[in-house]
């Protein structure tokens, strides 16, 4: 049995991963899909103080709390950010680390350091104003059938400023030499992402897998996400 740990990007939650959970589950496998501070349906305790920090707190709080080890901790676009910030902190709870279209930060980075830049300068713009940053259309995501429209929009929330900008740490050598997957969605392709792809594609201290598919893969193709995610448990 693997223990997976799914982490959600921004404006989500753990409700994110309701479609692939269970297929992890009936394979045997012990599944937390946490939603982190200020979001989903811990959207009351929202603050414009949450940065990253709180975020990484919230993971290596489940890991100590439940004593997990030998975990695959998943983070899927802005959760990329938090699994780093987790695996400098809990490197020896964690066996892999997958990153789902995702960022993967270099030490002193933050997220808005690699979104696409007309991008940034919007969630800026409002993060600087308000604290938070709302939402985009979820067709940036790959959503279009009505019935995903429908389930991210009445789940989406605001999501904290701070955890955009402040800076990760890299320095652990012990979460450096943890074994790393990438999963690429491809199509369509947010803009944001594509430079981790062609970063990791060929590179030997990684797994590379492509989903030709849109940004929330756990939406769209919860199969074929699983299956990735099964075999980077063997891997």
């Amino acid at each position: 049995m693997t223990t997976f740990v799914l982490v959600h990007g921004a404006w989500s939650g753990g409700w994110k991963w309701r479609f692939v959970a269970p297929i992890l589950r009936r394979a045997g496998h012990e599944v937390f899909r946490p939603t982190l501070t200020g979001v989903g349906e811990r959207a009351h305790l929202a603050s414009p103080d949450i940065d990253l920090d709180v975020h990484v707190q919230d993971v290596v709080g489940l890991l100590e709390m439940e004593d997990l080890r030998d975990v695959v901790l998943v983070g899927h676009s802005y959760g990329g950010m938090v699994v780093t910030g987790v695996a400098e902190r809990a490197a020896g709870r964690i066996r892999r680390l997958v990153h789902l279209d995702a960022f993967v930060p270099e030490n002193g980075k933050c997220a808005l350091d690699y979104i696409v830049p007309e991008r940034a300068a919007g969630f800026r713009a409002q993060g600087e104003r308000h604290g938070f940053v709302d939402p985009p259309p979820v067709s940036l995501w790959g959503l279009a059938k009505p019935e995903h429209v429908v389930f991210a929009r009445q789940r989406e929330t605001r999501h904290p400023y701070r955890t955009l900008t402040q800076a990760v740490r890299r320095v652990n050598s012990s979460a450096a030499a943890l074994p790393k997957t990438f999963i690429y969605c491809s199509s369509p392709a947010t803009g944001t992402f594509d430079q981790f792809a062609a970063k990791y594609r060929s590179d030997p201290k990684w797994r590379f897998h492509e989903l030709k598919t849109g940004h929330d893969a756990m939406v769209l193709v919860p199969g074929e996400l699983a299956e990735i995610l099964l075999q980077s448990a063997q891997e």
